[in-house]
């Protein structure tokens, strides 16, 4: 891994067309008329029924009757989107098995990837996605966890207190050890890595890039269809490795691996963090991994020119 500018895919060097048409109060945005009344189908068609049976079974405690609702439900919008999803490394996953999964982080059709993983998953998902009128009303009705990862050590005991009974009932917990969906250089917290030690839990190190150019909020407005998105399984990393390598140690390598894997060529770009185009977002905990040592100064110089002190990262 080398650090330097970002290298932009040939299709983001042209002007894209400009937004001319806005849903859902101005957060999701399309140049045309056609796509206007595409979108708006999509909505009702996909964000309407389906999130509310999957909810439904969930409160009747029919959990695995609402894991293969939501995985239909992400094959649907997949479909719709015209995404072209390219998986690999599925043989690494032992069917039944309960796992820390380990995931890179772009943007909400994250998810629509990660629920075609074999596996009954649960979330866990920034504080401030609850406040999200439907979104926030699904993600406390699947019984998703919420984690603020500016509470540092904090925030880690509660989502260790939270994940048992994900575990306790069979399911596999999806943590975004980046905590943000800034771009790749976004270094790794290790709350998944000390998570899957604690509870004695195989960690699945995934590689997903490309999902940003789907819906690159709260960057843009801009959705876009017929997309390319990558994921990647990696071989999970057993639990006796937690017993014989530093915590540290290892979210070090699966984080090499990870972006290794996100910037070898073979994947869809993954998202670079550009402060000059992203802005800095003083106030979130997050910082940049030391493989790209330009931008974590750049970061710095900012931080020492606004007076902004280093938020807490999750240490248990």
């Amino acid at each position: 891994m080398h650090d330097g500018a970002p290298s932009l895919p040939g299709a983001l060097l042209h002007a894209e067309p400009e937004l001319r048409h806005f849903v859902a109060n101005g957060m999701l945005g399309v140049p045309t008329r056609r796509l206007y009344g595409r979108t708006l189908r999509a909505m009702a068609l996909w964000l309407g029924v389906p999130p509310l049976v999957a909810a439904c079974l969930a409160a009747v405690n029919a959990r695995r009757a609402m894991h293969g609702v939501e995985r239909w439900w992400a094959r649907g919008v997949v479909g719709n989107l015209g995404i072209q999803l390219e998986i690999t490394g599925l043989q690494h996953i032992t069917p039944g098995t309960r796992y820390v999964v380990a995931s890179l982080h772009e943007g909400f059709a994250d998810v629509l990837a990660l629920l075609h993983l074999p596996l009954d998953l649960r979330f866990a998902a920034r504080d401030e996605l609850f406040a999200w009128r439907l979104l926030g009303r699904y993600l406390r009705a699947a019984g998703n966890l919420r984690v603020s990862p500016e509470q540092g050590s904090r925030g880690y005991r509660r989502l260790r207190k939270a994940a048992a009974e994900v575990f306790d009932v069979g399911e596999t917990l999806v943590i975004f050890p980046q905590g943000t969906i800034l771009g790749v250089e976004t270094d790794f917290s290790p709350g998944a890595f000390a998570l899957a030690r604690a509870t004695q839990r195989p960690l699945l190190p995934v590689a997903l890039t490309g999902s940003h150019r789907v819906w690159d909020h709260p960057f843009s407005p801009r959705l876009r269809y017929g997309q390319r998105i990558s994921m990647c399984v990696l071989p999970p990393i057993p639990p006796e490795t937690f017993c014989d390598q530093d915590v540290d140690a290892i979210r070090q390598e699966v984080q090499r691996s990870l972006k290794a894997a996100a910037l070898g060529g073979q994947m869809a770009p993954p998202r670079r963090f550009v402060p000059e185009r992203d802005g800095y977002w003083d106030g979130y905990a997050y910082r940049i991994d030391p493989a790209f040592p330009a931008l974590a100064e750049q970061v710095a110089r900012h931080r020492r020119t606004q007076h902004c002190a280093d938020l807490p990262v999750a240490h248990p």
